[in-house]
């Protein structure tokens, strides 16, 4: 009888492979399961650092130059459009901002040292931001504004619109005042800097009071202001006549007496009131340069 053998051994089931998905996650870099906006930033960041390194090597002027630049500029864009969100409140066209904000951006590109050891987005978003406020200050608001009140417009706008979401109503002067703890004068001020804006139709009719517009409600046109101008040319000719012919003018054409009464007021005769007016008349026209 053959020795007996021992029964074979079960082989192990084979271990199930990881899941593919799985697999990728556990190999890939850390970078890879960022979110796409932030893995977009790092790789603006990088081509941006890269740019600045060839942009270095390059003489300014020349085409390759120009051509980094350029591509500086065009990474950079998202940048400018992040800045001129925050100004969407102006009510002023996001393409005329963003263009405005890429001079700013521009500018910081031309003088961005990358040696310095700051992050480009860094250096340049003050820069951006400048060149936008300083379009709105300049170009846009129609009424010039005190800095400080300009200021703490933006706070008061900043105040309403918290409020506006915290109440599911527009605040009262009250509560914005009690939230930026200044009083309700200050914040009225703010809320009229503000309108400096926007300029208003004069042909438009007036919210709430049902008048008519503006335009409407102007003065009528003097028609004595035609003759300021004459009134103020008589007087300084005048004053360069003797005494006796200022009197005599006077009388004739301000108290309207004629030649005769004008002689028997000063004494004279007749005939020589007339060679008076007539010589001061001549006098009148060599001096008036208008007329010459």
């Amino acid at each position: 009888m053959s020795a007996s053998t021992a029964p074979p051994q079960e082989e192990a089931p084979p271990a199930p492979a990881p899941a593919p998905a799985l697999e990728a996650v556990q190999e890939a870099p850390q970078e890879a399961v960022q979110p796409p906006e932030r893995r977009r930033g790092a790789d603006t960041r990088a081509l941006t650092q890269l740019l600045f390194g060839e942009l270095k090597e390059l003489q300014p002027g020349t085409p390759e130059h120009n051509r980094v630049r350029g591509a500086l500029i065009e990474a950079n864009l998202p940048l400018v459009r992040y800045a001129a969100a925050r100004f969407r409140s102006r009510n002023e066209p996001m393409e005329d901002v963003v263009q405005v904000g890429t001079i700013g951006l521009i500018n910081a590109i031309d003088r961005f040292d990358p040696e310095r050891g700051v992050q480009f987005p860094t250096f340049a978003m003050p820069t951006v931001i400048g060149e936008i406020k300083r379009y709105f200050r300049d170009n846009v608001r129609t009424v010039h504004v005190p800095r400080r009140l300009h200021e703490l417009w933006v706070q008061v706008n900043s105040a309403t619109e918290d409020l506006t979401t915290a109440f599911g109503r527009t605040p009262t002067t009250a509560e914005i005042a009690e939230r930026l703890r200044i009083g309700e004068d200050e914040v009225l001020s703010c809320i009229e800097a503000g309108r400096s804006y926007h300029a208003t139709s004069l042909e438009a009719a007036q919210e709430g009071d049902g008048l008519p517009g503006l335009l409407d409600r102007l003065g009528y046109e003097d028609p004595a202001l035609d003759g300021v101008e004459h009134r103020d040319l008589v007087r300084h000719l005048l004053v360069q006549l003797p005494e006796r012919e200022q009197r005599i003018l006077l009388l004739r054409y301000y108290s309207n007496l004629t030649q005769s009464q004008i002689s028997a007021e000063l004494g004279v005769s007749q005939m020589h009131v007339s060679r008076l007016l007539a010589r001061s008349f001549q006098r009148l026209r060599s001096a008036n340069r208008i007329e010459a």
